[in-house]
């Protein structure tokens, strides 16, 4: 894993551009996605459910001894769950108070996430991101 938030977006980003297009990019997208591991039964619970997304996410945050936090997450939808990789990428296993400085919708910006996405796809994304930002906030005060 990348040493930093930074150090990730920019492999993200390099890899994003030598896909050329944004159908390429939807397929690599949805190709993450298919690498995340499954959530139990008990882990798609209301609790974990991200409110504000069209389909069905879940996302679990997991705070590590070493003050990083740990995130996973599912959809029903194959974007989506490419999204959510896409997120844990940047996100998972960093220290929460560099997740709290961070930036999120910057990295989205960079990616060219926001205007490749559908609105509805582009709010959902900002709830996961929102939910994210908000657990590292809470851990890291």
């Amino acid at each position: 894993m990348p040493d930093t938030i930074a150090t990730a977006l920019d492999d993200l980003s390099a890899e994003f551009e030598l896909l050329g297009d944004w159908e390429e990019r939807y397929r690599y997208v949805i190709d993450l996605g298919r690498e995340l591991a499954p959530l139990s039964d008990a882990e798609r619970s209301e609790a974990n459910k991200v409110r504000g997304c069209a389909s069905q996410v879940w996302l679990v945050t997991e705070p590590q001894a070493d003050g990083t936090i740990r995130f996973r997450g599912d959809s029903d939808a194959h974007i989506v769950r490419g999204l959510i990789a896409v997120l844990l990428r940047l996100f998972s296993g960093r220290a929460a108070s560099d997740i709290a400085a961070y930036d999120i919708k910057a990295a989205f910006d960079r990616l060219g996430l926001a205007e490749a996405l559908s609105t509805q796809r582009s709010n959902g994304l900002a709830s996961m991101a929102a939910r994210i930002d908000r657990d590292a906030r809470a851990l890291a005060a």
